[in-house]
């Protein structure tokens, strides 16, 4: 949490900036001078208030908060790293939303593993009218991740993130099962 630092010095002090008849007042100087250790973290975050918003800068508090803000998919337990690419990537996830390769990055980020994603949709063109219409008929859409050490909260974790990120007419199946492991020589 944001709060006060001990010994952080106002970038533009208070004492300084009074009439001249309170530059030698000893009472003045040492009023103002409280009210610069209470200004100095809010000024001292104000300066720096563009690298609040860069989610490689920014406090890790904050960019939790962020993460909420901006509609990351995290749910408090991500790595520091992880939950800085989750906020870093959310507007591109935004504009992706729904698609295959959103989908599939959604998934990445949260996992950091590329899940395989098989779905119903195709898309075609022909320059008959009336062809045949791509795809299969009924809507579907299963996800399968392989992860090292898979958990039940891995799968539960990956539902609700497909359930979120799919759209929003698609059944959905996920799948999450554990990595092959190859043997060291």
């Amino acid at each position: 949490m944001r709060g006060s630092i001990d010994g952080l010095g106002s970038s533009t002090p208070i004492g300084t900036m009074l009439p001249a008849v309170f530059a030698d007042d000893d009472l003045a100087q040492r009023f103002v001078g409280g009210l610069d250790d209470i200004l100095a973290p809010i000024l001292s975050v104000l300066d720096c208030l563009d690298s609040y918003f860069t989610p490689s800068l920014a406090p890790v508090d904050f960019t939790q908060w962020l993460a909420g803000w901006v509609g990351a998919e995290t749910d408090g337990t991500e790595p520091e790293p992880r939950l800085r690419a989750a906020v870093a990537a959310a507007a591109y996830l935004h504009r992706v939303r729904g698609t295959r390769r959103g989908l599939s990055e959604a998934v990445r980020l949260v996992f950091g593993v590329t899940p395989e994603i098989t779905e119903s949709g195709a898309a075609t063109w022909d320059a008959r009218p009336l062809g045949p219409v791509p795809g299969e008929r009924r809507p579907r859409l299963h996800v399968a991740l392989s992860l090292p050490h898979p958990t039940a909260a891995d799968e539960h974790r990956l539902d609700s993130l497909v359930a979120a990120a799919r759209p929003a007419h698609m059944p959905y199946t996920v799948q999450v099962t554990a990595a092959e492991r190859i043997p060291e020589r």
